[in-house]
């Protein structure tokens, strides 16, 4: 089934619908559940939209691809790459994205990691992830007022959530544990095998690349052999060995 649509089980008919449709009947049930509802300081029903549509963008694995390249772990690492760029798109983009990355992982999956003393030690607070994401927020909202003059609604949704981001990630975690079934959270040795399993089926999907990559460069050798391609096929060989130490491969010789 694709994962855009979902079968709502309660409903007889048993029709495909958007996902959108689900995130945002979560998001609503959760804003009266936890007594934060709409419009109640200020209009904000365009931040359910936005939430709406935020997390519906989490269910597709090239939006989440797409991010990484704007995502960084700690501030000093963003303040950095920004520090030289003159381009308002890109400062918008990349305080925008990690804030709203920040604000998914903590409401929606709890920062889920290292646990109890260790994550004490080496992770930051909560509080201090709150302040970053509304600080994020912020100069994305300041940003967006140059990107969007047109559209100034967006620059008010992106003001609105870093006033009030502590009231929505109440709600997105309130939603993580009634309607997504996230509250049970892995072990540590869960975790390890996880992405020890991961890990190897990434190393095995590297090594059929190389090796295929190998057989090109075997191949175009022998219609002419040169020093830079014996040399460009010895490099191949030397790294698929990092990945596969019993690998053998000699080219023939004269």
């Amino acid at each position: 089934m694709n994962p855009r649509h979902y079968v709502d089980l309660k409903d007889a008919s048993r029709d495909l619908q958007p996902t959108y449709y689900f995130m945002v009947n979560c998001l609503l049930y959760s804003r009266m559940e936890t007594g934060l509802v709409s419009n109640q300081e200020f209009y904000d029903e365009d931040v359910n939209v936005y939430l709406a549509h935020l997390l519906h963008s989490f269910i597709n694995p090239e939006y989440v691809e797409q991010s990484r390249r704007f995502l960084s772990k700690y501030d000093t690492d963003v303040f950095r790459r920004l520090s030289n760029s003159t381009d308002a798109r890109l400062k918008y983009q990349i305080y925008k994205t990690n804030a709203d990355f920040l604000l998914v992982s903590i409401g929606i999956f709890d920062q889920a990691g290292l646990g109890g003393a260790a994550r004490a030690r080496i992770q930051p607070s909560e509080e201090a992830y709150i302040g970053r994401g509304k600080t994020y927020y912020h100069f994305a909202y300041t940003y967006s007022q140059q990107m969007h003059r047109r559209n100034a609604g967006v620059s008010e949704v992106l003001e609105k959530l870093s006033v009030g981001f502590e009231k929505y990630l109440k709600i997105l975690a309130h939603m993580r544990g009634e309607y997504l079934d996230l509250v049970q959270r892995l072990s540590q040795g869960e975790i390890y095998h996880l992405e020890r399993t991961v890990n190897e089926h990434q190393q095995q999907e590297l090594l059929r690349v190389k090796q295929d990559e190998l057989l090109e460069l075997y191949s175009d050798w022998k219609k002419e052999p040169t020093p830079e391609k014996e040399e460009h096929l010895e490099r191949v060989v030397s790294e698929i060995r990092e990945i596969n130490p019993e690998f053998r491969f000699e080219l023939p010789r004269n």
